[in-house]
């Protein structure tokens, strides 16, 4: 565990896969589950192409915050609309806490947002297979603390229990559940739970691949969300973001949703054990990403890359050494496959 942290933010906690990805290459290193957008959904926000010539509206507003109230079954003051769930982790500042502690591996931009608001924050290191094992890991002293259920980029999902065993008087436990839909049914999700010391935070761009319109919302008690939203400027979000929370909010997209992820557990099933049978470790864990260790991974991304395929680095992650990289579940596995075998070889 390190010791608390303020200051200029670490270089490597604003890397993310998108920096090693080169157009025309196959990309595992970002893990929007597909290329575009479904076509139901483009042509839903091409509709409301015409209506940008005018601000926001509140009834787009009313409608999504409706949407997402209805899909988790939380009132509508538990419910905050963030400009991708990433937004959340910079509201966080203004909750004022003392000390965050950020269970790690995990995603980097808690840590950036932090730092570059003068947080101070500790690093609680969860030894592999990167459980949560025992909560006492996390100081007493820290009244804010964030994790991520699955985690990226260990793609291992905690149990409610574990993570419900983190909760103290007068701390604040923010979850991200970014990746929570793509594990069928949500078995550890947060989301439908109305607790007083709770923020989830949830993303709609990696299973809907809207990473370029940043859509996601936080749930959570009516008072911390309005101290973390209370300095936003007018019309955070755009009329198309609004319009996509709501149609990926409704009970036809959250089916469409676990669909696919029952889809992805038999792909990435496939893509295990292909892994395995070149000698791969992989950590166990479901996520539409897969964590692997391989020795040098320097070298096999190296190697990698020359072959027209990005991988994501894995010793940007605290916690992480220089043999784990992170890959993205997706059909064309067996080339990667192929590819790392030479090297292994």
């Amino acid at each position: 565990m390190a010791s608390p942290f303020t200051g200029a933010v670490r270089a490597a906690a604003r890397y993310h896969g998108d920096q090693a990805a080169v157009p025309g290459m196959l990309d595992f290193a970002v893990n929007v589950r597909a290329d575009e957008p479904p076509t139901w959904l483009v042509d839903r926000l091409a509709a409301r192409l015409t209506d940008l010539g005018h601000y926001p509206s509140a009834a787009d507003e009313q409608r999504a915050v409706a949407a997402v109230s209805a899909r988790h079954a939380r009132s509508a003051d538990e419910v905050a609309l963030l400009c991708g769930a990433a937004e959340g982790f910079t509201l966080l500042a203004n909750l004022r806490p003392r000390l965050a502690a950020l269970i790690q591996p995990s995603f980097t931009e808690p840590e950036a947002a932090l730092a570059a608001a003068g947080v101070p924050f500790e690093h609680v290191v969860l030894a592999p297979p990167f459980t949560l094992s025992d909560d006492r890991l996390v100081p007493d002293e820290a009244d804010l603390v964030i994790l991520g259920n699955p985690t990226n980029p260990t793609s291992v999902l905690h149990t409610r229990e574990q993570v419900l065993a983190l909760r103290r008087p007068g701390r604040i436990l923010v979850v991200d559940e970014a990746f929570a839909d793509a594990v069928p049914g949500e078995p550890a999700s947060l989301a439908g739970q109305s607790l007083p010391d709770v923020v989830v935070l949830r993303s709609l761009t990696k299973t809907w691949a809207l990473a370029g319109l940043r859509v996601g919302y936080a749930l959570g008690p009516a008072g911390v969300l309005e101290q973390m939203t209370a300095r936003r400027p007018h019309w955070p979000l755009g009329t198309l973001q609004l319009e996509a929370i709501t149609a990926c909010s409704s009970p036809e997209a959250v089916a469409e949703a676990e669909r696919g992820a029952r889809r992805l557990v038999g792909l990435r099933a496939e893509m295990v054990a292909g892994l395995a049978s070149i000698g791969v470790d992989v950590v166990g864990g479901c996520a539409p990403f897969v964590l692997i260790s391989v020795g040098d991974a320097a070298l096999m991304r190296k190697h990698l890359y020359s072959k027209g395929i990005t991988v994501r680095r894995g010793d940007t992650f605290v916690g992480l050494e220089g043999q784990y990289l992170r890959v993205a579940v997706r059909r064309e596995w067996p080339v990667l496959v192929e590819a790392m075998a030479e090297v292994l070889r």
